[in-house]
């Protein structure tokens, strides 16, 4: 199967484990005077919580149900599937208690249930979820920290809330349906044993030594990594890796980079990290032969899965880093087709990559248009920052013959991506790495 089929097939995969405790709903019988409005808030409590569960599969970084979407995406959609399932379970006991508002009185402290009291914890749990997820920066809560207590509340909440239903037991009164319920919880745990300890326990035996730490223009710095006893992994060019150094895989203390050297080299391994926080500005502090492990590759941000006769790369910042991959494994390759580079950074100086990229313009049929958003006095290249006049100037004639690679802040992204498709350029042909997964 090619990537579409593959892609239609794990969608299928996904609804199916999505909607079959929602079927096992419409077959159970509803008690005696529900009503409409009755029944469909139990529907959206089943919904939300059988969404709930699929979330320990979309985090399980399975490669293969990955690879049609690529996991930055997968990441991006379970970011806002969350919400839907917030959402759904909120409105739940909320359509409830319009209905019958005397149930408000079994919340009472000294008569709660244990279901109800699962049920009302389970909404607290998910609640801080969301919060510390969507508002993490703005909290100030530690990345590391915030991956620990995210996983022990979606095992709370997901737990809790099939206490709930099975406590209630209206719906899920018959052996077999109790048995649907039995298994959603055995699959999940079973997920999360694979992901924190069977994984870990594989990459323990594929260590990588940190052989460089490589400064760079712009607060970057390279990580060269290598094998330790295997034959490490071949990888796409711009494709990324979960990264941990300094700890085991067990510790929960991964961090998503691009990778940076050529795929046709994959014996060493480079990420170009910028200082950008807590984890980032220590890069520079890490000793050459220190321990790292790498959970890889990942993503669908390559040149390998879209084959073009022609390529066009927009990158901000240190979103260079994937397209050097790319650049990089083209050099390698003598490959002789058209690449145009648009490249924005804030100045001259602390443009990262700057000597190489005039190199691969001699190796490359390879132009490049810098941005600088404070140009030296004596600057005649494009300033400020990429706008859609920037582009149309830039662009190459008929551009709806280019392959289309995005990456940088998704101001800068999202503004590209709609100037593309005034343009004309069909979606299929545009291809954008989200830099935030959490």
């Amino acid at each position: 199967m090619n990537y579409v089929q593959r892609g239609f097939f794990w969608v299928g995969v996904y609804l199916c484990l999505v909607l079959t405790p929602l079927f096992v709903l419409l077959l159970a019988s509803s008690p005696s005077g529900s009503g409409f409005w009755w029944d469909f808030s139990i529907a959206l409590g089943f919904s939300g919580t059988s969404i709930m569960g699929t979330m320990f599969v979309l985090t399980a970084r399975f490669r293969r149900a990955a690879a049609p979407f690529g996991i930055d995406l997968i990441y991006y959609y379970h970011r806002w599937i969350a919400l839907v399932a917030f959402v759904f379970i909120i409105a739940h006991p909320a359509i409830l208690v319009v209905l019958e508002p005397s149930l408000l009185a079994d919340l009472r402290p000294s008569i709660i249930s244990w279901h109800m009291l699962a049920g009302a914890a389970s909404i607290m749990a998910l609640t801080a979820i969301m919060v510390t997820s969507f508002w993490r920066q703005q909290l100030r809560i530690h990345y590391d920290a915030w991956r620990v207590g995210h996983a022990l509340l979606a095992i709370a909440a997901l737990g809790l809330a099939i206490g709930h239903i099975e406590g209630v037991g209206t719906y899920v009164s018959s052996p077999w349906k109790r048995t649907l319920w039995v298994t959603i919880s055995v699959c999940c745990l079973a997920l999360l044993f694979y992901v924190r300890l069977i994984k870990p326990l594989v990459l323990l035996k594929h260590p990588y030594r940190v052989e460089q730490v490589i400064k760079e223009r712009g607060d970057a710095w390279t990580l060269a990594l290598r094998p330790d006893g295997h034959r490490g992994f071949t990888f796409l060019p711009g494709q990324f890796a979960w990264l941990t150094l300094g700890n085991s895989p067990f510790a929960l203390k991964e961090h998503p980079f691009s990778i940076s050297s050529s795929a046709m080299q994959p014996e060493t391994i480079h990420f170009t990290i910028k200082e950008l926080g807590d984890f980032t500005s220590r890069i520079k502090d890490v000793i050459p032969g220190n321990t790292a492990y790498l959970d890889a590759p990942f993503g669908a941000f390559s040149i390998d899965r879209h084959p073009s006769s022609d390529y066009i790369f927009v990158a901000g910042g240190i979103g260079i880093a994937p397209v050097m991959s790319m650049l990089r494994t083209l050099a390698d390759r003598g490959d002789d087709r058209s690449l145009l580079l648009i490249y924005a950074y804030k100045t001259w100086e602390s443009l990262t990559f700057r000597e190489e990229l005039k190199k691969l313009q001699e190796e490359l049929h390879l132009s490049v248009v810098y941005v600088l958003e404070n140009p030296p006095d004596d600057w005649q290249g494009e300033s400020g920052f990429i706008t859609a006049d920037l582009l149309t100037r830039n662009l190459p004639d008929y551009p709806e013959r280019y392959e289309y690679y995005l990456c940088g802040p998704l101001p800068m992204t999202v503004m590209v991506e709609k100037t593309l498709q005034n343009k004309g350029i069909p979606l299929h042909q545009v291809h954008s790495e989200l830099f935030n997964l959490a």
